[in-house]
């Protein structure tokens, strides 16, 4: 239940880039500019971000099972308004919702798996968990493609609303209530600084990888994030309850443990946005066919990050992070590689093998954060670990989406020669401006494409370079930081009140 709960979020964020082109439509859609389809998706972004770290903590205060069901609410309740959206304003905003109900819904479903599963147990579950988060990225491509092939743009939202009313019926005879039985007082400044340096740091990285770092209002925007979250950690440093104790970071296991799920969705995420771009523009790929393509990431997914809790208890989270991040960086490092005709079962190949890397990592980078916590502080461990794979993400789409953009009008040379002004600063801009200009420009549209399919690859593999460089560092993180293999642990409590009192869980009569 808590993986269809998962699912039902990760899935639909995926969903909506297939159907970017088709909102954008204005007879079929609803005429977006390419600023508000940005915002459509970053105004989930900045929420979703933002709030995280804050719906874990009332998670653990109020109830994770009631967070939960409340995210999931939200989530359809936004999701039926997203589908029926009259304007692009009504769309955003709808959006920025949703991410209110995801932020809610995330880190409930991993506390409530740390507090409900005993410690034998547990892994496993983190395992099929992470698995979830791989498999909605993976298929939302494609659950879009039939959808649009079918239905109106609004469907890709509207399909969201009965799984979520059968997720809540499900969730409250299924879900058993949990909460920190000591929660202590409230930190609101604590609170309140995380969501303004959060939110201002999710703006800035977004703001960035629109406009370039060296942008005013990004730059300004990410130093005033640094400056809020140092006042953040000062507080939190001083203060008798705090809303997370940063002392944590201290301890090499939690640190390195969320430093490497970070890096790790660097370079994935980044990875999966310039490939989206590769199948559907040089390769001419449909929606429904270029998202089949990231089926080899999902079944990798589903095999082998069910299975890494027991090669963390064989080998260690050392030896399975660091083997797993090899793989992602072996997988990304066949795109300088790729070229416009390369065999398409490569690319494939290369999706697989990145999959089956994630599949040991997050599981066990995941369980290496939750395990340097108590449990009822599980809550904030699952905030902490889901804010940083969310910035991790969108910092790797802005800093190689920079650097996609950056290298392509370099490379882009004459091929924008002789169209007017503004059809050739749309050219540069990006290749999807250039194919979007191509569709006017006549007899110059084939030279227009071979110029910019020829810069994009170039881009590209410039970016697949960075991308390499994050998830090798996210190798030595884990191969110098993270624990080896840890002793055979003692055996479970047999009695309710010994498991209850050993997993940190108030039980709730009925």
């Amino acid at each position: 239940m808590l993986v269809i709960s998962l699912l039902v979020v990760v899935l639909d964020n995926t969903v909506l880039n297939v159907a970017l082109r088709t909102i954008a439509d204005p007879e079929h859609g609803l005429g977006a500019t390419q600023s508000e389809l940005e915002w459509a998706i970053n105004s989930y972004t900045l929420v979703f971000a933002g709030l995280l770290f804050t719906a874990g903590i009332l998670a653990d205060r109020l109830g994770r099972r009631i967070t939960l069901t409340t995210g999931l609410v939200l989530f359809g309740i936004a999701s039926l308004v997203s589908a029926y959206a009259d304007s692009a304003s009504q769309l955003i905003a709808a959006r920025a919702l949703m991410g209110l109900g995801a932020a809610a819904v995330m880190p409930a479903t991993l506390s409530i798996i740390a507090n409900v599963f005993s410690p034998q147990e547990r892994g496993r579950a983190i395992g099929v968990w992470a698995g979830a988060v791989g498999l909605g990225v993976a298929i939302g491509p494609i659950v879009g493609g039939l959808l649009l092939e079918n239905f109106w743009w609004g469907s890709v939202f509207l399909i969201n609303v009965p799984i979520v009313i059968a997720g809540v019926v499900l969730v409250s005879v299924l879900v058993p209530e949990s909460r920190d039985p000591k929660p202590g007082r409230i930190d609101f400044l604590g609170v309140i600084l995380s969501i303004i340096g959060l939110s201002l740091l999710t703006y800035g990285v977004i703001k960035g990888g629109e406009d370039g770092f060296g942008d005013t209002l990004a730059w300004t925007t990410l130093a005033g994030s640094v400056v809020v979250l140092t006042a953040f950690i000062l507080w939190e440093r001083r203060v008798a309850m705090p809303s997370l104790d940063v002392k944590l970071f201290a301890n090499k296991q939690f640190s390195a443990s969320t430093g490497v799920i970070g890096l790790v969705f660097f370079g994935a995420m980044g990875a999966m946005f310039f490939g989206a771009f590769y199948l559907q523009l040089v390769r001419g790929y449909g929606p429904l066919a270029s998202g089949a393509l990231f089926v080899p990431f999902a079944v990798a997914q589903m095999v082998f990050a069910p299975r890494s809790a027991a090669m963390v208890k064989r080998f260690g989270p050392k030896m399975v992070s660091t083997v797993g991040l090899l793989l992602v960086a072996l997988g990304l490092a066949a795109w300088p590689f790729i070229g416009a005709d390369t065999p398409i079962w490569i690319v494939g190949a290369a999706f697989f093998v990145m999959g089956v890397g994630m599949a040991n990592v997050m599981p066990s980078a995941t369980e290496s954060i939750m395990a340097a916590l108590p449990r009822e502080k599980a809550g904030v461990g699952s905030a902490v670990s889901n804010t940083i794979r969310q910035l991790g993400g969108a910092l790797g789409v802005a800093v190689l989406g920079a650097i996609l953009s950056s290298v392509y009008r370099d490379n882009l040379g004459s091929a924008t020669d002789g169209l007017p002004q503004a059809a050739a600063d749309a050219a540069k801009e990006s290749i999807s401006g250039a194919y979007g200009v191509a569709e006017q420009a006549g007899t110059a549209a084939p030279a227009l494409l071979t110029g910019a399919n020829d810069a994009f690859l170039t881009a590209m593999h410039s970016a697949a370079i960075g991308s390499v460089v994050f998830a090798l560092l996210g190798a030595v993180v884990a191969l110098v930081w993270l624990p080896g293999k840890r002793p055979a642990t003692a055996p479970a409590p047999t009695s309710a009140e010994g498991l209850a009192e050993e997993q940190g869980v108030e039980l709730v009569e009925a």
